[in-house]
């Protein structure tokens, strides 16, 4: 593809443009902010919801539509509203939280384009999360309520994502051999150390951006995409080119296209450097 090819870019946060201390780095805003100037779409891809991106992101020119919550969310934030909604039906998300509910693991969801917990376990957040930013996030982001099971029954609807937390590796590995077998109709994928995300088969970044370019008249070829996590290999493979960090999953990096340098060394922004302006910003 030809370096001024590219029409819009995708990009993961966690892992992928924020850096470890979960910034996003200014050679990576500059960049990003270059090419919504030049006319390129920015879309975030992202298992967070809209009130979990940062405002100098959202600020930046060429940013509408987001691919929220592993595309779960198709989001216009212009409009502030949902375009399109993949979520897990309420007794499967039971089911899910039933089994979680007996292990060590601390577990929420996400609904209606927020975040909801037990109380107990949102009090004891910080037992199962190292991660200062993920903690804060999960703190601003979540309703802790008495009871999430019971939260949900009354709600009487389905869920867009569930998720889980642990320090336990030996346990993170076991459950993402268990939950898929499990859970059939849910993907099951990771996007920090920590975590497991299990969603609709079909909420997924790459059928989401597959339904924003249908949604734009925009040719899938002419996108440029990057990630780290296993949430991000439908990104990566639906994308022209699929861009890897650094510091991706082993699988990730092995789907990608490219490899960027890591998220603490602004690899967006490197990337975008090479592919779209053939120099550095």
């Amino acid at each position: 593809m030809e370096k001024t090819a590219f029409r819009l870019i995708a990009f993961d946060l966690d892992g992928t443009l924020l850096d470890d201390e979960k910034r996003i780095p200014g050679e990576c805003l500059r960049a990003l902010r270059a090419a919504g100037e030049a006319g390129l779409l920015l879309v975030p891809a992202t298992g967070r919801i809209p009130a979990g991106l940062p405002d100098e992101l959202l600020a930046l020119p060429g940013l509408r539509y987001g691919l929220l919550v592993n595309g779960a969310l198709l989001y216009d934030f212009e409009a502030q509203r949902v375009l399109g909604a993949e979520e897990i039906p309420l007794e499967t998300a039971l089911e899910v939280v039933d089994f979680l509910a007996a292990l060590p693991v601390l577990y929420d969801c996400y609904q209606g384009g927020w975040g909801y917990m037990d109380r107990a376990l949102y009090d004891a957040a910080a037992d199962y999360i190292e991660d200062r930013g993920i903690l804060e996030l999960l703190w601003r982001v979540r309703t802790p309520v008495p009871s999430l099971r019971r939260y949900l029954a009354e709600q009487g609807r389905g869920v867009e994502k569930l998720q889980l937390h642990t320090k336990d590796r030996a346990l993170r590995r076991r459950l993402l051999e268990e939950l898929p077998a499990r859970f059939p109709s849910l993907a099951v994928t990771t996007s920090i150390p920590t975590n497991i995300e299990l969603n609709a088969a079909r909420a997924n970044k790459g059928d989401a951006l597959l339904r924003l370019c249908a949604l734009l008249g925009l040719d899938p070829a002419a996108v440029l995409a990057f990630g780290d996590g296993t949430n991000d290999l439908s990104l990566l493979r639906a994308a022209g080119c699929g861009v890897a960090m650094a510091n991706a999953a082993p699988e990730v990096l092995a789907a990608a296209d490219r490899i960027a340098p890591s998220n603490n060394d602004a690899g967006v922004a490197r990337a975008i450097s090479e592919l779209l302006w053939e120099k550095e910003l």
